[in-house]
């Protein structure tokens, strides 16, 4: 439905007020007896729906109108299983803090749905579960979330449906996969050996006429608005943002270029033994530190494409080690990517 609200007719409403009050009667009677000695009947107009009038305010070039975003209705899995056909599950979490280690998931939506190679086909199972943490929600997170300590108090995620509900899946998304994965490999088994994909890093929402990655922005600048911020509405409307069409001449669909950064592997590359002074030069590169606490390199570490490497080392070898390749390089496919 379009947000916009329909104006009813003020001649009708006289009407109708008239018909309620037999003092006015008389007048209504009059004047519509003149109209109809005119014109031979009184002709209202015909109210416009509210798409009508969504469509006419765009015309114009002066308004954008914002539809609500309408949910795929569920459908039952296939069976038998069509060949060509994958699961994939759309999720996201809300937490008590940004840190896996210290904080907790408070809430968790899942959306499984059907895919090949022309796209995104049903929505065929819907997973949501509030938990309650062992520690208060913090002011902070419950106006981020909008989720309170009321809300969880008592509630549980049902860890086993969780496994089965992800088991199937050839694929797992999230927008942020950075984030997500961590915490729900904390929360539940069957997320670690499972493909992952990031629908920030992995599509290239730039090409596609998008002004920015945060999922609000993506939903409105597509033309829509949706329930924000509880996870399963937030699934809901990155399945949709991901299945739509390209905007722009000769540059893939969102869940191309999604599947496409999939099937490529990274790069990951720690800079071990790089002189201090050129942390500046690593850093604005978009290399990030790492402290060693994690079990990794205490060092400066950057993910590239497979085919972007020569042009890596060549920077190592001149900028930063003076000649020599003194970095070392992990492959990562899309079951290790994301990982604590």
């Amino acid at each position: 439905m379009a947000r916009l609200t329909a104006t009813a007719d003020r001649q009708g409403d006289l009407f109708a007020d008239a018909a309620a009050n037999d003092d006015v009667l008389p007048v209504r009677d009059t004047y519509a007896s003149a109209r109809r000695s005119r014109i031979g009947f009184l002709s209202l107009p015909t109210p416009l729906s509210d798409e009508e009038m969504a469509r006419r305010l765009e015309e114009t070039g002066r308004y954008r109108v914002l539809r609500q975003l309408v949910r795929r209705p569920a459908a039952p899995m296939p069976s038998p299983w069509p060949g060509g056909l994958k699961l994939g599950v759309v999720l996201d979490t809300e937490t008590t803090g940004l840190d896996h280690a210290a904080h907790e998931v408070i809430e968790l939506g899942m959306v499984a749905f059907t895919y090949d190679d022309v796209g995104i086909r049903d929505v065929v199972g819907v997973y949501s579960g509030l938990r309650e943490p062992n520690q208060p929600i913090a002011a902070e997170i419950t106006r981020i979330t909008g989720i309170n300590d009321d809300m969880v108090r008592g509630q549980s995620i049902d860890l086993d449906a969780v496994e089965r509900f992800v088991e199937p899946a050839d694929l797992v998304i999230a927008h942020n996969a950075r984030f997500d994965r961590p915490f729900c490999e904390k929360l539940a088994r069957g997320f670690d050996v499972k493909p992952w994909a990031c629908s920030v890093s992995g599509v290239d929402w730039t090409s596609l006429g998008f002004e920015g990655t945060k999922l609000g922005y993506l939903v409105g600048q597509a033309g829509h608005f949706h329930n924000g911020h509880r996870a399963v509405d937030d699934c809901h409307a990155l399945l949709e943002v991901l299945a739509g069409t390209s905007r722009v001449d000769g540059v893939q669909a969102p869940f191309a270029q999604l599947l496409g950064s999939v099937e490529r592997a990274r790069l990951r590359i720690y800079a071990i033994g790089s002189p201090f002074h050129t942390k500046d030069v690593l850093k604005q590169r978009g290399y990030r530190w790492s402290d060693g606490s994690d079990g990794r390199p205490k060092c400066w570490w950057r993910e590239v494409e497979e085919d972007a490497y020569d042009e890596e080392d060549a920077f190592l070898r001149q900028e930063i080690y003076g000649g020599s390749m003194e970095a070392h390089t992990v492959r990562l496919t899309a079951c290790d990517r994301f990982k604590a």
